[in-house]
């Protein structure tokens, strides 16, 4: 019996559970030594002995078998399907979800790379775990491949956005963070746009392309406060308040340039990055315009309010602690998504129960937009018909 039943669900956000030398098999030759000696290199997994046990119980029989009676409540590498990717379709079974969105874990961010000023790593890290996740998701069409894009140079973006939608990618996921040297709304980065826009497939920002909490608020003089997986260096209560300041930025750079209505037809999504900030920031962006509007043309020159631009085009997924029938209320029905995080432990253990419990008293419609629809809607071609609304009820 699946986690999930009586309602199509679609899962926003989940991810692989990569080994250290994930990349390893899918770098370019003449660039893998560079990227292995590099001090940015940022793969790791944790305590190696944990993670060769878990290896381990993966092989054993009888820890396979109460896979499906586990399959919310073990994390991590201990999760079915976190690494081998012939077990992740028997995974979705279990869940009960229709399709998934697949990130990285290990890779978020790039290893920094976008602004180390190499742009052959940059670039060839981005394009190395395009093809791993490419890859991984092969195996079963309900798992949709999350491609990276780095904005820093024009041409090898453009050149990396066509090769990702050529792999089979989904959809295209670029920094939250501003580049070094240009705006994300700089005209240099229309083909990206245009491309993703024709294909059909969403770009998407996801936790970890975001810039930082300035490490100095954690030097309090106290010891180190620890995050959910036992170190200091995952989210903190403390480090988790800032995580959605750059895409907020972002987001708002884009729209008031006129982005948004260059492309009109493509869709955004902001992944595990929260929606708290949602609705203040909504009205934020119509007051900005509102104040500015006499002044500035781009303003002017809106095809609607900035508000109404984004809920026409922008999607995203609070956090399960996150009051989401109060978003949604105070935004608009038709723009957060469910996700699951799996096999994060920062997913939790029941989702779908905590979720629900805000959303009590919602109409139907607004809890099927929630669950799958707009979803659906945001996907686009990165979904296929099939998928979208399987043995519909």
């Amino acid at each position: 019996m699946p986690y999930i039943e009586d309602r199509i669900v679609h899962d926003a956000d989940s991810h692989l559970m990569e080994m250290s030398d994930c990349l390893n098999p899918y770098f370019e030759k003449t660039l893998l030594k560079r990227f292995l000696a590099h001090p940015n290199l940022g793969v790791r997994v944790g305590n190696r002995l944990a993670v060769e046990d878990a290896q381990k119980r993966q092989q054993d029989t009888e820890f396979r078998a109460k896979a499906g009676d586990n399959i919310m409540l073990r994390k991590n590498y201990e999760a079915h399907g976190a690494f081998l990717r012939e077990d992740r379709p028997a995974a979705v079974d279990h869940i009960g979800v229709a399709s998934q969105l697949v990130f990285t874990t290990f890779c978020l961010g790039n290893f920094g790379f976008d602004q180390s000023g190499d742009s052959d790593l940059c670039y060839g890290a981005a394009t190395a775990h395009n093809r791993m996740m490419t890859d991984f998701c092969s195996v079963d069409k309900r798992l949709l491949a999350t491609a990276y894009v780095p904005l820093e140079d024009f041409g090898r973006a453009k050149e990396t956005a066509k090769t990702a939608i050529d792999m089979g990618a989904k959809a295209l996921m670029v920094p939250s963070w501003c580049p070094q040297n240009h705006s994300p709304s700089h005209i240099g980065l229309f083909p990206i746009w245009a491309m993703a826009e024709e294909a059909g497939l969403p770009i998407l920002f996801h936790v970890g392309g975001e810039e930082k909490l300035n490490p100095t608020y954690k030097n309090n003089g106290l010891p180190a406060v620890p995050d959910f997986h036992g170190g200091d260096a995952n989210f903190t209560s403390v480090t988790y308040l800032p995580i959605s300041t750059s895409v907020q930025q972002t987001l708002a750079t884009l729209i008031i340039d006129g982005i948004f209505d260059q492309f009109p037809k493509l869709k955004w999504g902001v992944i595990e990055l929260g929606a708290s900030w949602l609705p203040g920031w909504l009205r934020n962006l119509d007051s900005a315009a509102h104040a500015f509007q006499k002044n500035e043309a781009r303003l002017r020159n809106l095809s609607a309010k900035p508000s109404e631009i984004a809920q026409r085009q922008l999607r995203v997924t609070p956090y399960p602690h996150e009051d989401t029938g109060w978003i949604i209320k105070n935004s608009h029905e038709d723009m957060c998504l469910f996700s699951t995080d799996f096999p994060h432990v920062e997913g939790g253990r029941n989702p779908l129960k905590r979720f629900g419990e805000t959303l009590n008293g919602l109409p139907a419609g607004t809890l099927d937009a929630f669950y799958a629809e707009n979803f659906i809607d945001m996907m686009g071609n990165g979904l296929e018909p099939e998928l979208r609304r399987p043995n519909s009820m």
